[in-house]
């Protein structure tokens, strides 16, 4: 069974200062919040939300590690908090990283290398 995408256009105006004003339909309907990524595709651009929770593995493997140091209560909130802000940043590192690779310059990481063992 396939999935029919739907096509909605709307016209919106763009402000001297190349602003933009995202139709309240889309930005509910979509989630958006403070902040947009905006991608050049195929001659086109892209808006969609930024999600600020990515990924529950990761979360999962921070608080085991916080909790493991010892961290509790509010302390392992705090550094919760902070380390999970690390996660996006690191990941966008490792993708520009691959990228060079696959071009031939630069090393590479396995899985392994970067996750170490399931175990």
């Amino acid at each position: 069974m396939s999935k029919e995408t739907v096509l909605e256009r709307k016209t919106i105006h763009i402000s001297g200062k190349r602003q933009i004003t995202i139709p309240q339909k889309y930005f509910d309907e979509l989630g958006f919040g403070k902040e947009a990524e905006c991608i050049l595709q195929n001659n086109m651009i892209l808006l969609k939300p930024v999600r600020e929770n990515t990924g529950g593995d990761f979360a999962e493997q921070i608080l085991a590690d916080l909790i493991a140091q010892g961290y509790s209560g509010e302390a392992l909130l705090k550094k919760f908090k902070d380390e999970q802000k690390k996660v996006r940043p690191a990941i966008e590192k490792m993708l520009d990283q691959a990228t060079e690779a696959a071009k031939g310059n630069g090393e590479y990481s396995t899985y392994h290398d970067i996750f170490g063992s399931e175990e």
